[in-house]
């Protein structure tokens, strides 16, 4: 199976579907606003990603099949990129099938959740980095140190309306991350893409690296906690314009 095909079995039928199965309007109230999340948070994805995963095949921490991709760009396969991209559509639609058709819930009070949901993934990051200076803790650290800094930094700015939004966010987030950890499963053994004994714990998860297992977990976080602050600080904006309008004279 080549890289291509990966795509064609487990990656588009589900986000050809997803959009299909999408309720009117987008994400319960979402709207245009909705429509303009899924290429934003795709476009910040592959900005972000493309010189971390980089340094990772440069490093060898993984690698790709021989005769299994079309090409490259840098060190890294053209349908990685594509990968990249497609995975924000994929959990994104996803998310947004979730999304009940009344409003988002908006809560500003208790500031607890997210200081300590702030703490929670700035001691993540501290520990990608110190896991770094030992080789089996390589692509592990790596994953945290990158993915990290920007869970804390969502969590500072949207903890509370996060954690109201807990179930749909769990969900949003599970059920991609269980269904992309088959697939990587079945890439690996199809020889699609390799991981390195040496930059690995060795440890696993349903048969999956765990060091795998936490990259789907970790970059899903980022999509459905992007989209969900995305819609919900919209929604916030819109309310304060209701307001200074309706306290406006007249």
């Amino acid at each position: 199976m080549s890289y291509f095909t990966f795509h064609f079995v487990f990656i588009l039928p589900p986000i050809l579907l997803l959009a299909l199965m999408q309720r009117q309007p987008l994400a319960g109230t979402g709207g245009l606003r909705a429509w303009l999340g899924l290429p934003l948070i795709a476009l910040v994805a592959l900005v972000y990603t493309t010189p971390w995963d980089n340094y990772l095949v440069w490093r060898d921490v993984w690698n790709y099949g021989t005769g299994r991709v079309v090409g490259t760009i840098g060190y890294v396969p053209v349908e990685e990129y594509l990968f990249f991209l497609l995975q924000p559509f994929l959990t994104g639609l996803w998310f947004y099938w979730l999304v009940p058709k009344d409003e988002l819930p908006v809560q500003q009070h208790s500031s607890l959740v997210r200081v300590v949901g702030t703490l929670f993934w700035v001691a993540l990051s501290i520990a990608g980095a110190l896991l770094l200076q030992w080789d089996p803790g390589v692509y592990l650290g790596l994953i945290l140190a990158w993915a990290g800094p920007i869970l804390a930094l969502q969590w500072t700015i949207g903890g509370v309306q996060l954690w109201a939004a807990k179930r749909i966010w769990l969900i949003g987030t599970l059920v991609p991350t269980f269904y992309l950890w088959i697939a990587d499963r079945v890439a690996i053994e199809q020889g699609i893409w390799s991981i390195s004994e040496v930059y690995t714990t060795g440890l696993q998860l349903f048969g999956l690296p765990i060091e795998e297992a936490t990259f789907f977990l970790v970059t899903n976080l980022l999509v459905v906690q992007g989209l969900l602050l995305f819609l919900i600080l919209g929604k916030m904006q819109g309310l304060l314009k209701k307001a200074v309008s309706a306290d406006a004279p007249r």
